[in-house]
């Protein structure tokens, strides 16, 4: 994920959260994930993001993962950080992919999403001032579905061709019109003279639009994603945490 939050740490560091070892609330470690959750059960993907914020709001970010963390162990649901991006001072993080899953997931994301306050004085800064830090959580599609192509599913239809070639090949049926049902793509193949060279390329020709498209899919949800570290609201929280 480039971009001014930084580059994403996605593989080492990765943290998972288990009921009875996820950390204190306010902290910020994990353990190590044990066998026996169902790694095919339903998942949700929450992006929470400090958007362009000062750094107290790199820290609340932090501490506000740390307790949703601990909220989850809690319920036996379980987390993981599938990407974070540092803040500028250790400990603290302009961004957070997680991923929940478990029975309740789903409405357990929903009430930690919209945008959260960690309410405590700055580290950073001497004397009395602001002690509101928002960041905003959103859920985000993650797992673009890539398309399966199966020969099976297109509809090979012989059809005449124009064009150069002579009168055999405007009476014989040597173009392919071909349809992939599940999509509704159609393309038609009359370049070459044999109908089985057509349908070759029919075929192909529907493999490359289905590679296309779910390539524009992947890059519409990447998008959205990033879009989120704009659309912090400050004010009016969803959700207040204290240390």
């Amino acid at each position: 994920m480039p971009g001014e939050h930084g580059r994403p740490d996605t593989g080492r560091g990765v943290e998972d959260h288990w009921a009875g070892r996820g950390p204190d609330a306010g902290s910020v470690g994990g353990g190590r994930p044990r066998t026996g959750w169902d790694e095919g059960a339903t998942a949700v993907h929450l992006m929470v993001s400090a958007g362009r914020g000062p750094q107290e709001c790199s820290w609340a970010l932090a501490r506000l993962v740390g307790r949703l963390e601990a909220d989850a162990a809690k319920r036996k649901i379980r987390t993981r950080r599938v990407e974070t991006v540092a803040g500028e001072r250790a400990g603290t993080f302009r961004s957070v992919l997680l991923e929940i899953g478990g029975d309740g997931a789903a409405a357990f994301a929903a009430s930690w999403s919209g945008t959260l306050c960690w309410q405590a004085p700055s580290p950073y800064r001497a004397g009395p001032g602001r002690k509101n830090w928002y960041v905003t959580a959103q859920p985000c599609s993650m797992d673009v579905a890539r398309t399966v192509f199966d020969e099976a599913d297109v509809e090979i239809v012989p059809t005449r061709t124009g064009g150069p070639g002579g009168q055999h090949r405007n009476k014989a049926s040597t173009a392919v019109r071909a349809t992939h049902r599940p999509s509704g793509i159609v393309v038609v193949a009359d370049t070459e003279r044999q109908f089985s060279l057509n349908r070759s390329i029919a075929l192909r020709l529907i493999r490359e639009r289905l590679r296309a498209g779910d390539t524009a899919a992947a890059q519409a949800a990447e998008t959205a994603r990033w879009r989120i570290h704009d659309e912090l609201v400050r004010g009016d929280p969803t959700r207040i945490e204290r240390p």
